[in-house]
């Protein structure tokens, strides 16, 4: 911050190139953001940690490629998370493996167990569909219910026009509830 006003996203890479402050004060921007694309996208917490990590190390190394091309700053840094992602999910498909997966959140003492169980295992079939879909419907879902974006924002980061997103966003809700018809949900 500089006499009171926000310094731009923008901005901050620039300096982020030679000034560790700039980018302690990106990483505190974007690193919920970003460890909650990727827990949204892998439904696990460790993946979730170990993919922000590693994406903010791929930051350093990258800031010196940004270039302002008149899109947000933060479409350039999904870019970035996107294709890890893309490049964890087929090193995944590679090499499976079991893992042991988190509880998820604490039962609350007023809940029902089955109820808990209920919840969860809906909400599980609920990540499951949406992650049949296209990566740029996810993503959609993604700005728009996680980072709670506006149509108008959602077009800028995913360079399309609002009316764009609003027709995608339509497309991408029937899509869904045909995956959860079809799969029991």
């Amino acid at each position: 911050m500089n006499n009171g006003h926000r310094v731009s996203d923008k901005d901050l890479l620039l300096r982020a190139r030679h000034d560790p402050s700039a980018f302690a004060e990106l990483y505190e921007r974007y690193v919920d953001r970003i460890y909650s694309y990727f827990y949204y996208r892998t439904g696990n917490h460790d993946d979730a940690e170990e993919l922000t990590s590693r994406f903010f190390f791929r930051v350093i190394e990258r800031v010196h490629l940004y270039e302002d091309r008149g899109v947000p700053p933060s479409a350039w840094l999904y870019r970035i998370a996107h294709n890890m992602l893309a490049n964890w999910k087929r090193d995944k498909a590679r090499h499976p493996e079991v893992s042991l997966e988190s509880v998820g959140r604490p039962l609350q003492a007023w809940s029902q167990p089955e109820d808990v169980v209920m919840e969860r295992e809906e909400q599980e079939r609920i990540l499951e569909a949406i992650r049949r879909l296209p990566e740029d419907r996810q993503f959609l879902l993604y700005l728009k219910f996680v980072e709670e974006l506006p149509n108008a924002e959602i077009g800028k980061r995913m360079g399309r026009t609002e009316g764009a997103i609003k027709s995608l966003y339509h497309r991408t809700l029937v899509a869904l509830r045909r995956q959860l018809q079809k799969h029991g949900a």
